[in-house]
């Protein structure tokens, strides 16, 4: 009995990190710009992420997949060129007492096919009525569209429930917050209940959502639901040299995040190609976000992709900077921050420092946004922004975090 529980408890502490991410869709009447906004912040074992174009059979698309996946089959979170914009929270209390014939853990491969012939939330439910029992699934898929759609989907092996965000009833608030379980699923199983519960503290008390909330407090939040402390407010560590350590466990940010992706749609009257995907690829509290539009994979930036197999470049620099903050590496070094080098009363933790410099990019992609949705969205403009993005993040790792980003 002693040896089933040990075991028992070696495989939860296995498989935890795939129980983490943290997500929202957000209906156009609740962004304080009238456009929908898919957050997916992303926890996995996999913690090196790449950004990815795909030339799909119907559709291009840009996601987020592992750097190991070479042929990018799996997607965890993306938008096509229409518009169609989809990410999952893996779910642990669908399909009780299911079997399937196919393998588990399909999200992925089945998110990737999704992007490549969906251009709406129509599109999308008849795909599944037309592949029932076909794919592996158990999570919760958030969808926004082109045409003012927003929904979350829990999805399991023969069955789906579908939560309209665009409906009072369903969505008073006009969003709905998803972590590790489903409304739908059995009661009381599954993960993610405490990060689910500040979440929706955080987002009650705004009056309206929108990209810099997302990006800067929602998922950057360091306060914990049941404990109610929070890392970025007083008491703080007086300096880096200050060695407080903290137990870093359950908050919405982990040891285990890897990458968000705030995906803001469109009007339904504007270009589909304008729906930016704001990027973190890396562990959030020490990466600047790298905004991107699917129009080719030369108009990404280089420091998001991985070439020939190679980490990503902000990637690699993010995962040099997020060791600093768990110089443990003994044992269970992994859950203990060492809280100085995230933020303290000085002000030059890394937290500190990447906060006001990815104000600058936030100001700078909100003008673009801003001139393309007047003038149409123009290569040129998007050549030339990438140039400045990628010059001024590598001056900012370098100058402010002593940290080069490779080439």
């Amino acid at each position: 009995m002693r040896h089933q529980i040990l075991i028992s408890i070696l495989l939860i502490s296995f498989i935890n990190p795939g129980f983490s991410c943290t997500s929202a869709v957000v209906s156009g009447k609740a962004t304080d710009d009238g456009r929908p906004l898919l957050w997916k912040h992303r926890d996995t074992g996999d913690v090196e992420n790449k950004l990815v174009f795909v030339e799909g059979s119907t559709f291009d698309f840009v996601g987020v997949a592992n750097r190991v996946d070479t042929l990018s089959q799996q997607i965890w979170m993306g938008s096509n060129e229409v518009g169609f914009a989809i990410m999952n929270t893996a779910s642990y209390n669908l399909n009780q007492g299911q079997v399937c014939d196919v393998p588990d853990d399909q999200e992925g491969l089945f998110m990737r096919a999704v992007l490549e012939v969906c251009s709406d939330l129509d599109d999308f439910e008849a795909f599944m009525d037309s592949s029932v029992g076909t794919w592996g699934l158990a999570a919760n898929f958030g969808v926004i569209d082109a045409r003012g759609g927003a929904a979350y989907y829990e999805k399991g092996y023969y069955d789906y429930t579908k939560y309209d965000v665009t409906d009072s009833d369903t969505a008073p608030e006009g969003y709905l917050i998803r972590t590790n379980f489903s409304m739908s699923g059995k009661k009381d199983k599954g993960y993610g209940f405490i990060r689910h519960g500040v979440t929706s503290e955080l987002f009650s008390e705004q009056k309206s959502i929108s990209v810099d909330f997302i990006l800067q407090s929602a998922t950057r939040n360091f306060k914990h639901g049941l404990m109610n402390n929070d890392l970025r407010s007083d008491p703080l560590p007086l300096d880096k040299s200050d060695e407080k350590y903290v137990l870093f466990q359950d908050y919405v940010v982990r040891t285990s995040s890897a990458s968000t992706l705030l995906i803001q749609g469109v009007l339904p009257s504007e270009d589909p190609q304008l729906t930016t995907l704001w990027t973190i690829l890396g562990w959030q509290p020490v990466t600047l976000v790298t905004p991107v539009w699917v129009k080719s994979a030369a108009l990404l930036p280089h420091m998001v992709l991985s070439i020939n197999g190679s980490p990503a470049p902000i990637n690699a620099a993010a995962m040099a900077l997020k060791a600093s903050c768990f110089p443990v590496k003994r044992g269970n070094g992994q859950d203990y921050l060492l809280h100085s080098q995230l933020t303290n009363q000085a002000g030059t933790g890394l937290l500190d420092m990447i906060l006001p410099a990815e104000n600058k990019i936030i100001d700078k992609t909100k003008a673009l946004q801003t001139k393309w949705r007047k003038k149409g969205i123009r290569e040129r403009d998007l050549k030339k922004y990438n140039k400045w993005l990628e010059s001024y993040i590598r001056k900012t790792y370098k100058k402010d975090l002593g940290q080069e980003i490779g080439k």
